[in-house]
């Protein structure tokens, strides 16, 4: 009975001992004798206890490598400092653990050496305007190395890309200078258009007045009597302004001029209207 007992025993030792159970989203590498064996996947696997052995468990799940400010200099001589996060995940995890000796270390030097070659054939304009297609080239040169590691580089982010403090005085005063540029132009595009239709609105007043005149003769003594009006006002205000100047004007002559103006504009007119007629 006692070696019954034992037998069970050993075969219930031998269970516990030769079961290995991975977690999903996990894979391990086994060595039989020292050489490679084979690959656990997730779920409950067995081993032979004494010969084989689980030399490597890691996830496969994706991962994140944090690129630690990094001193760049561009293709016009800026310096700049650059950091970055990788996100990557293992493909292959016997390549992961034979091809590299330490993968995690591997992978950050050459993030860092890939990101500085890529910005240093970049001015800092183009760096900081094409941010994507840099992220896309850095992520073409690492996994044409990774690959060989059983390595895929997913996604690369550049979070930030900080130049000295005097090319950021700089850049803040050409971006002050631009805006204020184009409030400029906005503001003169404003007069202008102001001024055109101030024009118009003359025109059209100077274009009623002389229809007036030519329909109603009678208008021409009202029109004398709005001009010496006008004249009146402007002279008071004149007179109350603490930096006025006193100016002498006949105001029988100013009057004549402007009913030469008016008859003027009616001639005009009236020609134009003949020439048409005819």
């Amino acid at each position: 009975m006692e070696p019954i007992i034992a037998v069970v025993l050993a075969l219930i030792a031998y269970a516990l001992g030769s079961a290995k159970i991975i977690n999903e989203g996990n894979a391990a590498l086994v060595e039989r004798l020292g050489r490679k064996h084979r690959t656990l996947t997730p779920g409950l696997n067995f081993v032979v206890p004494l010969v084989d052995q689980v030399v490597m468990e890691d996830t496969t799940r994706e991962q994140i490598l944090d690129i630690k400010p990094q001193n760049v200099i561009t293709k016009d001589n800026i310096y700049l400092e650059v950091d970055a996060v990788l996100f990557w995940k293992i493909k292959n995890i016997e390549k992961s653990f034979y091809e590299i000796e330490d993968l995690q270390e591997s992978l950050a030097q050459l993030a860092k050496t890939t990101l500085r070659e890529i910005i240093a054939q970049n001015t800092l304009e183009e760096t900081n305007i094409s941010r994507t297609e840099m992220d896309q080239a850095i992520l073409e040169q690492l996994n044409s190395t990774t690959i060989e590691w059983g390595v895929q580089m997913i996604r690369l982010d550049i979070q930030g890309i900080t130049p000295p403090e005097s090319v950021r005085k700089s850049m803040e005063e050409e971006r002050a200078a631009e805006i204020k540029k184009r409030a400029l132009i906005t503001e003169a595009e404003a007069e202008r258009q102001a001024a055109i239709k101030k024009a118009e609105g003359t025109m059209t007043s100077i274009q009623i007045i002389a229809e007036g005149l030519r329909s109603n003769p009678e208008t021409k003594e009202i029109l004398r009597y709005l001009v010496a009006q006008d004249y009146i006002n402007a002279s008071y205000r004149l007179g109350e302004s603490p930096n006025a100047k006193v100016v002498f004007v006949d105001p029988g002559k100013s009057g004549e001029l402007m009913k030469e103006m008016v008859a003027e504009t009616v001639n005009t007119e009236g020609n134009g209207k003949n020439i048409e007629h005819g």
